[in-house]
């Protein structure tokens, strides 16, 4: 059971970073995630190396004989930007996750002000996600980017302004209570919605990266969210979460009900 809590009770968060060759970024980003993140809000930091064939796990790992709570994971295998998020909530210990993308263009300084608009676990909103303001990419991919946000809104209506956005502050226990597959997380407003939670957005800040490339191309990108949109969608109108109109127990699950309670608090 993850550590729900920090000492006198605060709720702390998971930084959760996928990294797939991103050498010459990723522990620029780790070094100011450290430095930028208040102590009171920072748990731990999870990198999740897809199966990189560069030198980002070097280094990463150079990196956490320096960073008590510093946690390098690494997959066998390439396994995707959602699989790498997905291995490093299941591993984290704490109850609120926050995600970055490993190129260093999401800036760590946005995590506290995100982590204050969002509600308490059991509480709304379950999701804040960034809206970058100011884009650093290629005219092409700010034009793609708006295309996409503007096509996946007229299918799945979810208000969401800016999808491809890295930065998000979420709730671990909802996440994890989500359907899994291959590029969710660009859909993750939508799911959220679709399982009763509401979400919110905040401006966030955009950096253009320093070192390495993009590891997508705007056709890329076009032909897997035509062929995701189309799943997320039937996946939605299919889905039914009935609300529980009463529950009964005996005096024996109460008590166990109390007893995880009792661990929670005291983490």
């Amino acid at each position: 059971m993850p550590g729900d809590w920090a000492p006198g009770g605060a709720i702390r968060v998971s930084v959760v970073i996928p990294a797939f060759n991103e050498q010459g970024n990723i522990g620029r980003l780790i070094e100011e995630t450290y430095a930028t993140v208040p102590d009171s809000v920072l748990g731990e930091v999870i990198v999740v190396d897809d199966a990189s064939d560069d030198g980002t796990a070097a280094e990463v790992k150079a990196l956490v004989p320096h960073h008590g709570t510093l946690r390098y994971l690494r997959h066998g295998r390439r396994a995707g930007q959602s699989a790498s998020l997905r291995t490093a909530i299941l591993a984290s210990r704490f109850p609120v996750i926050a995600t970055m993308d490993g190129d260093g263009q999401n800036d760590p300084a946005d995590i506290a002000p995100l982590f204050e608009k969002l509600g308490a676990p059991g509480s709304e909103p379950a999701l804040v996600g960034g809206v970058r303001a100011a884009r650093k990419d290629t005219g092409s991919k700010r034009f793609a980017s708006r295309f996409a946000n503007w096509l996946r809104d007229r299918v799945l209506n979810d208000g969401c302004p800016d999808t491809g956005c890295g930065i998000k502050v979420y709730q671990r226990d909802a996440f994890l209570a989500l359907p899994f597959f291959t590029s969710m997380h660009r859909y993750l407003p939508a799911f959220f919605q679709t399982y009763g939670h509401q979400v919110s957005f905040a401006p966030v800040n955009d950096r253009p990266r320093l070192a390495g490339q993009s590891k997508y191309t705007n056709l890329g990108r076009a032909l897997i969210g035509i062929h995701d949109l189309v799943g997320v969608s039937w996946l939605r109108k299919r889905t039914d979460l009935p609300p529980l109109a009463e529950q009964v127990q005996g005096d024996a699950a109460k008590s166990g009900e109390r007893r995880i309670r009792l661990v929670r608090q005291r983490g």
